[in-house]
């Protein structure tokens, strides 16, 4: 009996250690384009930051732990997903660089224009705004996040 119980364990599958979840890290977003040295006046004005030329006609802004890649396409390039999200601590002071940039998004967003800062129905205090190339921005003040 003790090798007919023996055999009934030796066939039972060990269990398997759980797997930990590789859960994809946000690293770096790809913007395009059509002038980099406009592209890097415009983004180092309206973001407050310096940013670092690379190989292959890019420009990288590290913004948090994502890097903005703002890359180079020649004169097509395409707009990105609507909208780019950044916290700022101070949006009043990127409105204004935005402002004088002439950048502030034209369209209404829920009833509200989007140009201006307004708190959002989902409570964030925010405003939106568009890169030369089309590239729909959208600042909001930290703290005031929406996290679903």
């Amino acid at each position: 009996m003790a090798a007919k119980k023996k055999s009934k364990q030796a066939t039972r599958a060990k269990p398997r250690p759980k797997a930990k979840r590789d859960v994809p890290q946000f690293f770096r977003l790809n913007l395009e384009v059509g002038d980099l040295a406009k592209a890097a006046d415009f983004y180092q004005t309206l973001l407050g930051l310096t940013g670092r030329m690379q190989a292959g006609s890019r420009l990288y802004f590290q913004c948090g732990a994502v890097t903005l890649q703002v890359v180079d396409v020649g004169p097509a390039p395409y707009p990105a997903a609507k909208a780019l999200y950044f916290t700022v601590k101070d949006l009043d002071a990127v409105h204004e660089r935005a402002r004088e940039l002439g950048c502030l998004a034209p369209e209404s967003v829920h009833g509200s224009p989007g140009g201006e800062i307004v708190v959002r129905p989902w409570g964030e205090r925010s405003f939106y705004a568009n890169d030369p190339w089309r590239n729909p921005l959208c600042f909001v003040e930290a703290g005031t996040t929406y996290g679903g």
